[in-house]
């Protein structure tokens, strides 16, 4: 069903056809985790070449819609790690990931498609009703404005108000990083390369280096 959804996605005879290098990428993520990884590769590259000129509504539905289609399996399961931060990369060739996998998939995709990254948030939260850490992403159309979030754990993109079951911790974009408040900027607290985790992914992001999960779920 999985692999339904996401080919559904790669219209055939696109106008926006994939470019050299993004087919570089595509044989990468199969040659890696098989063919049907290569696959979901393929829809997301077409799906951000798709929506490019939709205004950023849309954009946000339809990066969030894709995403949460994929599995949610924690990182001990997938890696062999307690905390395992996936490149959006890693998290399609394995078809399955975490809260962390999920928003910043979210967060790079958005990113691409050209959405300023003083609108965007990587938010850590106490999920109070499951009694555990988890992240989201956070869309602030203005600097001011209460935002709305991006989450694995329901479909619908939502302000914060409308989630008390979230306590916020800190959150960070490409830059900075803010301590407390979701709603409002919160108190800036450094810049975002003080988070180990982030600076690794988003070097192994721009190296294109594939760990190797412990699971096989695309056999």
């Amino acid at each position: 069903m999985m692999l339904c959804l996401l080919a559904l996605l790669i219209p055939t005879g696109s106008a926006n056809a994939l470019t050299p290098s993004e087919q570089q990428s595509i044989k990468l993520i199969r040659d890696a985790y098989g063919e049907r990884a290569g696959l979901r590769v393929e829809a997301w590259r077409q799906l951000l070449k798709d929506i490019r000129q939709d205004d950023e509504m849309r954009l946000l539905e339809q990066v969030n819609d894709f995403f949460n289609q994929l599995r949610f399996l924690d990182d001990i399961e997938i890696w062999g790690k307690e905390d395992y931060w996936a490149t959006p990369l890693e998290f399609l060739g394995v078809g399955a990931g975490d809260c962390e996998e999920f928003s910043i998939a979210k967060y790079f995709s958005l990113r691409e498609l050209g959405m300023d990254d003083e609108k965007l948030r990587l938010v850590y939260v106490k999920a109070l009703e499951l009694n555990q850490f988890h992240m989201v992403l956070a869309y602030y159309p203005t600097p001011s404005a209460v935002p709305l979030l991006l989450d694995n754990l329901t479909p619908d993109i939502v302000v914060v108000s409308q989630r008390p079951d979230l306590q916020p911790i800190f959150s960070f974009n490409g830059s900075k990083l803010w301590l407390i408040k979701l709603q409002g900027k919160g108190e800036l607290a450094g810049d975002a390369s003080q988070i180990k985790q982030w600076n690794d992914l988003r070097s192994r992001f721009s190296g294109q280096q594939l760990a190797q999960p412990i699971i096989r779920l695309n056999e």
